[in-house]
């Protein structure tokens, strides 16, 4: 296992990003994107596309059932233990600055997110993700996942930025790519058995990150 933790860190991403619909009156939607690696997803095709309007819970549980994250948040005997990490993007832009700045301490972070995205074979999309106006994406998505592993959630292995909304005791926020970078180093040397973290990235990154321009806004 220490041979492929390079690799195995960042192996499994979800972005989900929020826009409102056209019409005034129409519900808040978002798009959700899953890259795996392989031996993920339930099906022998390597991409998969829901066009049905669901709400968060049922894109927790088809992303769990599916997406085969049961086997990485959680506890469930016989669930696959070969991902260090999982990372989830929730947010309205992509903003990649801070992650591939010249000044980054360790630049293998960027390469470790490269090389998962690029090493992807399978897929998954869901175009409409209805959400109400009081719905935050990380406690929606986070909470679908919780009612969908029927009480086995791993929650203590979830860590934030700290722009996340999410509260509670013993909550870990992660105010730099630095604190980012100091876990998934620390996950490559130790590589506990059977515990893989979850680190949420929200919208806008982290609080005390400069203005940079945005790549481009997903509409």
């Amino acid at each position: 296992m220490a041979a492929s933790a390079a690799f195995a860190a960042v192996a499994v991403m979800m972005l989900v990003a929020a826009h409102l619909a056209v019409a005034a009156a129409a519900p808040v939607t978002a798009s959700a994107f899953l890259w795996a690696p392989e031996n993920y997803g339930s099906h022998e095709t390597k991409g998969v596309v829901h066009y049905q309007t669901m709400p968060p819970a049922s894109l927790a549980k088809s992303v769990l059932d599916e997406g085969g994250w049961s086997n990485l948040v959680c506890s469930r005997e016989g669930s696959y233990k070969n991902v260090d990490i999982a990372v989830v993007f929730l947010g309205s832009k992509l903003q990649s600055s801070d992650i591939s700045r010249d000044k980054q301490a360790d630049p293998s972070l960027a390469d470790t997110l490269k090389l998962s995205f690029t090493g992807s074979e399978f897929s998954m999309a869901f175009p409409y993700v209805a959400l109400t106006d009081n719905d935050k994406l990380e406690s929606s998505l986070l909470s679908g996942l919780a009612e969908n592993c029927d009480n086995d959630f791993r929650g203590n292995h979830i860590t934030y930025t700290d722009t996340c909304t999410v509260s509670g005791e013993d909550l870990k926020k992660h105010q730099s790519m630095d604190s980012i970078r100091d876990l998934v180093m620390s996950r490559k040397r130790s590589n506990p058995r059977g515990k893989t973290d979850l680190i949420v990235f929200c919208n806008g990154g982290f609080k005390d990150l400069d203005n940079a321009k945005s790549e481009g806004y997903i509409k």
